[in-house]
């Protein structure tokens, strides 16, 4: 009975083992096998990427910069970069005339010794002298001038030291980096500051320009006429002004950070004609109007945020002056212009920016608003008289 009991003890014990070892080795088997099959698919999906060596770097790396350490090193050197590019082509003009002499700023737009500058920079001179970056001093010719955007143009003679790349002015946008290049007082060759565009599309009170670019790049007397660059070291903009007081604006309150240049949009059309005509003949509408924007648009009850509102506004001259391409066109005081030929007045374009495109006898399409509704007007432009400049 207990030699039964014994075996019957020893044989189930021996199933267990026998069940045991028999399972863990085809569950081994069976793993062997698919790893094997695993593993003959994740090479050959290898082998189908890429069948070249690779080459094992044994040094360890260098600990990467932060990320915000890494956007200020790619900035500071994109800043450097757009500087090195242009910089040869900035020069300092200076001015002797009647009232004697002074100095602003320039840059040379062509391999023919062209050089931009501003208006007021020239106005009263009679002799002018470039001084180029490397220091040496060449006397330069007037081409000639237009008031109406404080643009001029220089010559020099002989082989110049860089010429600048002129950039597209229209795809800027509100934040972006830029660089003033210039002379401040004068004496402080090829100085740069930085900014952002703080704001693009700007009328300044009292300097009847327009479609200017605002920022907040540093810009003092004497960088008058300098370039405004991207990072890209393109011309985008000439810089022509900046308001540090109250002048036109009613307050006390100290201003800084407001600076202003005339976008590539306008001076590149601009001083392409002086060049070639030694004039500007511009578009003529014969029409006093208000560049709308939400407070105009509040102020007047308009029912849209842009466009060319026609009103004499406090000048108490008449919108339309009379035998004008305006009046004969039938335009009335209180016709809001919205369009040229199809292109859309907005924030970032200006009816003097999109009249510039076309020249004196061109017939153009207006799109006016009136009574609410749209409608289209044809005009043929005529010629600004010289009077108004």
């Amino acid at each position: 009975m207990n030699g039964n009991r014994l075996a019957l003890i020893f044989t189930f014990l021996l199933g267990i083992f026998i069940g045991v070892a028999g399972g863990a080795a085809a569950g081994g088997l069976v793993g062997f096998l698919v790893s094997q099959q695993t593993l003959a698919q994740v090479t050959a999906k290898v082998s189908a990427i890429d069948t070249r060596p690779v080459n094992v770097v044994t040094e360890a790396p260098t600990s990467p910069p932060t990320v915000n350490e890494a956007i200020v090193v790619s900035l500071s050197d994109a800043m450097v970069a757009a500087v090195k590019r242009v910089a040869p082509a900035v020069v300092t003009v200076t001015v002797e005339g009647r009232t004697g002499r002074g100095s602003g700023s320039g840059v040379i737009i062509s391999e023919d010794g062209y050089i931009i500058t501003n208006n007021h920079v020239v106005s009263d001179g009679n002799r002018y002298f470039v001084l180029f970056a490397d220091g040496t001093r060449r006397q330069a010719e007037l081409v000639g001038t237009d008031s109406l955007n404080d643009i001029a143009v220089l010559k020099v003679s002989g082989e110049v030291p860089g010429v600048a790349v002129i950039g597209d002015s229209s795809a800027l946008q509100p934040g972006e980096t830029v660089l003033a290049i210039g002379s401040p007082l004068g004496n402080f060759r090829n100085t740069v500051t930085a900014g952002v565009v703080s704001a693009l599309n700007r009328s300044v009170p009292g300097s009847g320009m327009e479609g200017l670019i605002q920022t907040d790049a540093a810009i003092n007397s004497g960088n008058s006429g300098g370039p405004l660059i991207n990072l890209k070291g393109e011309v985008v903009g000439i810089n022509t002004l900046v308001v540090r007081n109250d002048v036109g604006f009613g307050t006390m309150t100290p201003v800084e950070g407001l600076g202003f240049a005339v976008p590539s949009s306008i001076f590149s059309n601009v001083a392409d004609q002086i060049i070639r005509t030694g004039q500007v003949r511009y578009p003529f509408l014969g029409i006093t109007y208000l560049m709308i924007d939400g407070e105009v648009a509040a102020e007047y009850n308009l029912p849209v945020q842009n466009g060319a509102f026609i009103s004499a506004g406090i000048s108490g001259q008449s919108a339309v002056l009379p035998n004008t391409a305006a009046a004969k066109a039938g335009l009335r005081e209180g016709d809001i212009i919205v369009a040229v030929n199809d292109q859309r007045l907005d924030g970032n374009v200006s009816l003097r920016q999109l009249l510039l495109q076309y020249r004196p006898g061109d017939t153009v399409e207006l799109t006016i608003l009136r009574d609410g509704q749209e409608q289209k007007v044809s005009v043929t432009l005529g010629e600004r008289p010289s009077n108004l400049r």
